[in-house]
């Protein structure tokens, strides 16, 4: 439902929304008839991109301690670290439709994945700077992949876009357990060497960029200007409890991710055990993903779902917090559920509540853009509620917080109504 704002507020959003939101560049390629085996490499292809997607916030994650330690960061310093990628999702997504309009979105792909690599290869060169730049290089590539991969998805599987989501959600979820699981183990085999354990996650980014050239090579022409335009979302009030659903419960997966090893770390658990358990967590998070969209969409609406979820992962971290060790493995699957449901939630709702692709594909960037900066606040904080208290305990809190405002948020994004922009054509 929109929300009518005053006509000088009005022309300002539509501007912001006009520069950060591009047209749909991604489907203006001209496209070279496929076999099936080129069909196959190329889905493996984007499968494989999305794994490289998540590894820069669980690695880092699984290593705060010795980070901190090794690098000589401050608590500050420690919660700006784990922060860094999360801000950057939000704010150099807008940016990845003007590249796919630039240099195609095969090239800008490339691009992402030899950066991606840099900046994670940069994080292993023993420097507290090096450490920060990496970090947010790897963090601006991950945004602009993070947007361009459902574009792909939907324009070179059209027929199979459900089962390619669900392959490619996967992934995003296998590359967060590999390098939560992974990343002590490696440091272990290096002999103790965090830098060598944070750069090696550099390596699977370059092999899947060479194994992404032949894409490039195969595709005629770049994106082009022009296309269909959407206006009036960043005035919508539903637009909005979209955004804000997708925010919230990112910030709750961005807290685990960033912080919920060195939590168990703190509680007792040895490393290698408690990156074990978030790899479990993130694991079933795949499961989830595969299994909410299918309930979500037989309902009349999502308030319900949405609002359970949500119940269930901010309980579970709780449990994760306080319950007693020998039960960590329950709660960690009961918010793998929660947490891996809420993320096919925000994204179902997304395509629920648009009207047609293209309003569906500005609403996901806009969701993006100020979900992202907003979720960058909930690793921020719990970095910081340990630095003030020396410990964990009060990031209960925070939790119950983020819980409660999603729960809302997504009761609101979870009503059958439609956001209420309008597309037009613009000019080539």
């Amino acid at each position: 439902m929109t929300n009518p704002l005053p006509g000088s507020v009005a022309r300002t959003l539509d501007a912001v929304e006009d520069t950060l939101v591009g047209d749909d560049a991604v489907e203006t390629a001209r496209l070279p008839q496929r076999g099936a085996f080129s069909n196959f490499i190329l889905g493996l292809s984007l499968v494989l991109i999305a794994f490289n997607l998540r590894p820069v916030f669980s690695s880092a994650s699984a290593l705060l301690p010795e980070i901190r330690d090794n690098y000589g960061l401050s608590p500050l310093g420690i919660s700006l670290l784990a922060t860094l990628p999360v801000v950057c999702l939000g704010a150099f997504s807008p940016f990845a439709p003007r590249l796919a309009q630039r240099f195609g979105a095969e090239r800008t792909l490339l691009g992402v994945l030899f950066l991606l690599a840099l900046g994670t290869g940069l994080r292993g060169l023993s420097s507290a700077p090096l450490l920060f730049i990496g970090t947010a290089l790897a963090g601006a590539c991950i945004a602009v992949g993070n947007v361009l991969l459902p574009g792909l998805v939907k324009r070179d599987f059209a027929s199979r876009i459900a089962l390619m989501t669900g392959f490619y959600t996967m992934a995003l979820c296998a590359g967060a357990a590999g390098a939560a699981g992974l990343t002590l183990p490696i440091e272990r085999a290096l002999n103790g060497s965090t830098a060598g354990a944070l750069a090696a996650w550099a390596l699977p980014a370059l092999l899947v960029g060479f194994l992404w050239l032949p894409q490039v090579f195969a595709v005629k022409g770049q994106g082009k200007r022009g296309g269909v335009s959407v206006h009036g979302l960043w005035r919508d009030g539903q637009a909005w409890s979209v955004t804000l659903f997708m925010g919230l419960q990112s910030a709750l997966a961005y807290c685990v991710f960033g912080w919920l090893v060195p939590i168990l770390r703190e509680r007792g658990l040895d490393g290698i055990t408690a990156g074990g358990v978030v790899s479990v967590s993130v694991m079933v998070q795949a499961a989830s993903c595969l299994v909410i969209p299918h309930i979500a969409v037989r309902g009349r609406d999502q308030r319900l779902v949405n609002v359970t979820l949500s119940g269930f992962a901010s309980v579970a971290l709780l449990g994760l917090l306080f319950a007693p060790l020998s039960t960590v493995w329950l709660w960690s699957v009961l918010q793998g559920i929660g947490q891996g449901g809420l993320i096919a939630a925000a994204m179902t709702v997304i395509v629920l509540r648009s009207r047609d692709q293209h309003v569906a594909a500005h609403l996901s960037g806009m969701a993006q853009c100020v979900g992202y900066l907003l979720a960058a606040t909930g690793p921020m904080v719990v970095g910081l509620i340990r630095g003030w208290t020396g410990s964990f305990a009060w990031c209960a809190v925070l939790f119950v917080a983020l819980g409660l405002c999603a729960a809302l948020a997504g009761w609101r994004a979870g009503r059958a109504v439609y956001v209420e922009a309008k597309t037009s054509e613009s000019a080539g």
